[in-house]
């Protein structure tokens, strides 16, 4: 096996544009928060994206094990380094999830969404534990996936080993 199978390609592409997806929202929300204009529907929209990453997630780590992996292409300290930062997004992408779900019932956002009131949104998360795991899960995901990316374009355009193909819908 040189590539992923296809449904394994098409699920980290779309997992990658639902996570950035998610950021985006968000921080968006974040942002009307702060100016008093957040909404239930931005809420609602985030918590789908991440309910999808996480969807996503365990159903890639499903067919990881029915359809099998290629080969690692080393035994170096930098392919074991790749490796860890591999597992650090899956429990990345699982966590982050989760820890959204805590954010919203431990915080007045379950409430306000359960009442169907955006003024029950709250101005401030001081005091949410879990927002705060939430928001500092998010900057590891974004210094994991710029690792991730430069392990690529490493491989793409450094040591030119045809690696980043294992990830392509095309088939040799």
């Amino acid at each position: 096996m040189t590539q992923y199978s296809k449904r394994m390609v098409v699920i980290h592409w779309l997992t990658l544009a639902l996570v950035v997806a998610a950021w985006y929202l968000g921080h968006e929300l974040d942002e009307a928060r702060e100016e008093h204009g957040a909404t239930l529907a931005g809420y609602i929209v985030h918590a789908i994206a991440g309910g999808a990453v996480l969807l996503l997630t365990l159903m890639r780590l499903f067919f990881r094990g029915k359809d099998g992996t290629p080969a690692p292409m080393g035994d170096t300290l930098m392919d074991k380094v790749a490796k860890g930062v591999h597992h650090a997004l899956y429990m990345l992408l699982i966590v982050l999830p989760l820890s959204g779900v805590m954010t919203i019932v431990t915080s007045k956002v379950g409430n306000a969404l359960m009442a169907g009131n955006a003024a029950l949104l709250p101005k401030k998360y001081s005091g949410v534990a879990a927002h705060g795991v939430h928001e500092m899960l998010v900057t590891v995901l974004i210094v994991l996936g710029v690792l991730h990316v430069l392990g690529a374009i490493k491989h793409q355009f450094i040591m030119k080993d045809g690696l980043m193909e294992r990830m392509s819908l095309r088939r040799k």
